[in-house]
Formats: C-alpha cells, structure tokens, sequence
C-alpha cells in the first residue's frame, strides 16, 4: 500500500486509489503518517482536530475517528490492522508500505550527495525524480493559507515545502553547472513568479538568461526583483544580486563560466 501525501492526501493499492472524504478522519491519518512508527497521544490528535476549542466529547469522538480510519484502510486490503493502540495512544505501523514524501525526502539526499561530489548530472536526476513525486501542496493545502490543523500538521508541510524550494534551486543550479542554461530559463521565470522574495531564483534566472544571451532580459529581471523588495520590505537587493548585476552590466566573460552558478551561496 502507498500513502501520499505531497499533494492533497490519498491511499493507493495496486490499481485502487481512494481519498478521505470526512475531514476530520483525514486530519487523523495525516497525524499518524507524518509520525508513522511512532506513538501519538491523543491530546496531541484532539489538538490537530479542534484546536484549543475541545468540544464536551472529544475523546468519543476521537475514538469514532479511528475506527473509521479502520474501516477505510481495512477496504483498501490493508493487511492486519496499520492503526494500533499502543499507550500512552496511537501509532501507524509503516511495515512494507510506502509514503511517498519519505521516498522524496530519500531522493533529496541522494540529490545532494551527488552535488556534493560534483556528479551534477546525476545530481539533477534524483532531484528531477523527487519534485515529480508532487501533485500539488503538502495534503492538499494551499502553501500560503491559513494554518489547517496543530503543530504537527502544520509544521510538517513548512517543512515539506521549504525542502522542495531547496530542491528546485539545487536542481536549477545543476543544470546551469551542465550548461542547460536556456532549459533552465522557463522553470526559473515560473519560480521567480511564485516565490518573489526569494533572491536565488532572481540570481539564477538572471545567470540563465545572460547565458543564453539574453543580457537586456537578465537586468530587467534585476529591476524587477529590486522594485519588488523595495516596495514590499524597503530593502535593496543582496549582496549577490548586486555583484551579479554589475558583471553582466560589465559583459563579464567570466559568467560564462558554469562553476559560477553557485556563485553567492
């Protein structure tokens, strides 16, 4: 069986692919994936239940959800039974089933192995393999709404998701160190867009486009990102983008240079 959780939350076995309709249900099992072999309490699942709004019958209910939960596993063929209580509460027990944000996670540090030791290519292999495992925000959250669950939940998909900004930056890094500066231009206007207070994509779109010889697109690239960060926090372009700007500006033949996409790190 494989649980999914990077993009809105499902179980899959073989050809069968089924979703949670009840919401609070769905808040459970998230619960229990993200700790999955370790014991939650069940003052922890009331909190990513309800908050600190615990209504009169908490605990009944939390046990409604459970079984629930059971029942809906048991449908998908799980064998045994992968919720167990176990004091001081519950845990999901992982055995040979796959959650597919451990294999992206798995995937990320082979991706950085391999950068580490300079194998860039197969560097962005791995990288290119775990963003693809992505369907959409971490349990079908929007990334920048308001939170949906505790602590747990919540801090869990900030991680998630930090992780795979990191990896778009390393995997865009690869490829401008392998020269596919120009493959990397459209995937880099598209970050830029979605993440505009974050300076490396800005960098390296800029690198990418000066490469491809595009220098007026590159330095329209900087204004942008410099007007952005002066309206919305007052601040000017780092150091890096400052550096960079000036050397295209110069014909720097040096940028040229694939090493230098790492440049400002």
């Amino acid at each position: 069986m494989r649980y999914e959780i990077l993009g809105p939350l499902r179980v899959t076995d073989g050809t069968k692919s089924m979703s949670i309709s009840a919401h609070k249900v769905e808040i459970v099992l998230s619960v229990l994936l993200i700790r999955a072999d370790q014991v939650v309490s069940p003052e922890q699942l009331m909190a990513e239940i309800w908050g600190e709004d615990l209504p009169r019958r908490a605990t009944a209910g939390l046990h409604v959800y459970i079984s629930q939960l059971r029942k809906f596993l048991k449908t998908l063929g799980a064998v045994g039974n992968p919720v167990e209580t176990r004091a001081p509460g519950y845990v999901l027990r992982k055995g040979d089933d796959e959650i597919d944000a451990h294999v992206f996670l798995q995937l990320v540090d082979r991706g950085r192995a391999f950068l580490r030791e300079e194998r860039h290519d197969e560097a962005a292999c791995h990288f290119e393999q775990a963003l693809a495992l992505w369907r959409g925000p971490t349990l079908g959250y929007g990334e920048k709404g308001p939170a949906v669950g505790g602590p747990i939940i919540d801090g869990f998909s900030t991680w998630l998701t930090e992780t795979r900004l990191e990896s778009q930056e390393m995997l865009a890094e690869c490829r401008l160190r392998l020269g596919r500066h120009r493959e990397a231009v459209g995937m880099l206007y598209a970050l830029t867009a979605e993440n505009p207070m974050r300076e490396v994509f800005h960098r390296q779109l800029m690198l990418a486009l000066y490469r491809s010889e595009r220098q007026a697109d590159a330095l329209k690239v900087y204004q942008t990102v410099r007007r952005t960060l002066k309206d919305e926090l007052g601040l000017e372009p780092g150091r890096p983008l400052q550096d960079l700007q000036r050397a295209i500006l110069a014909g720097d033949k040096c940028l040229m240079t694939p090493p230098l996409a790492l440049s400002g790190r």
